[in-house]
């Protein structure tokens, strides 16, 4: 028996946003709306491991993804961050310290991936972009996921 909610897995529908063109976009975000999934996306880059987290969160707080003053909401977005920084670094979670920057997009999705409400809502963010030496042209593909619930 199919799931019907197999395709309202919040990791997916990161996935699917972060590495969609615009065409794409539009299609998915018709489908956010019927599913229910706040999301918002962005870029970032920089050998400053803070910065790549400060990008994130701060697209979060503006798009109203989580709500600042509510130390859940923060500490789930915290650790899907980090977990999907592991996927880029290949578990490790340095940038300018070993000589590597990013250029990555991200996405960030919000939203109740289970049948049961009382499950209650998760929050996932997926990154795609490129990772090596601080040289132009040396730098190769790179993706992570994380998910966590708020």
């Amino acid at each position: 028996m199919v799931d019907e909610k197999q395709d309202t897995r919040i990791g997916k529908r990161a996935l699917q946003l972060v590495l969609a063109n615009s065409e794409e976009i539009k299609v998915l975000e018709q489908q956010f709306e019927q599913e229910k999934l706040q999301y918002c996306t962005g870029k970032t880059g920089s050998m400053d491991l803070q910065k790549v987290v400060s990008a994130m969160e701060t697209a979060a707080k503006r798009n109203g993804l989580i709500e600042e003053g509510l130390y859940r909401e923060m500490h789930a977005l915290y650790h899907a961050i980090l977990e999907a920084v592991q996927g880029v670094t290949r578990g490790q979670v340095q940038l300018g310290e070993v000589m590597r920057t990013v250029g990555l997009r991200f996405a960030i999705v919000r939203g109740r991936p289970y049948r049961k409400e009382a499950e209650g809502e998760w929050i996932a963010v997926a990154l795609y972009g490129t990772i090596g030496a601080p040289i132009k042209g040396l730098e190769h593909e790179t993706a992570g996921l994380g998910i966590n619930h708020i």
